[in-house]
């Protein structure tokens, strides 16, 4: 059963799925999801400790819904099928 925050979380995808293709990272990106398994809750926390470097370049919002995408494995696995599948979230 999705969250609300979940479901916010994911009007978020194609944003960001725009973003690895345009820049042909998608297969890069969805591999990464898949393989890194505990590193996911480490990439999220130098996401939050990057944050005041990093808020210039990517909006608020986007910024903190990836960082929470990647404290959840079951999203950072749903998102890499999604950028797989070219689907909906």
């Amino acid at each position: 059963m999705q969250t609300d925050a979940s479901i916010q979380m994911r009007a978020s995808w194609p944003a960001w799925a725009d973003f690895f293709r345009r820049h042909g990272l998608e297969s890069l990106a969805a591999w990464l999801l898949e393989v890194a398994g505990p590193l996911h809750l480490l990439g999220a926390q130098l996401l939050y400790f990057g944050g005041p470097l990093l808020r210039p370049v990517l909006s608020p919002r986007h910024f903190e819904a990836f960082a929470h995408l990647l404290e959840s494995e079951e999203e950072a696995q749903a998102f890499a099928a999604f950028l797989r599948e070219d689907g909906n979230p």
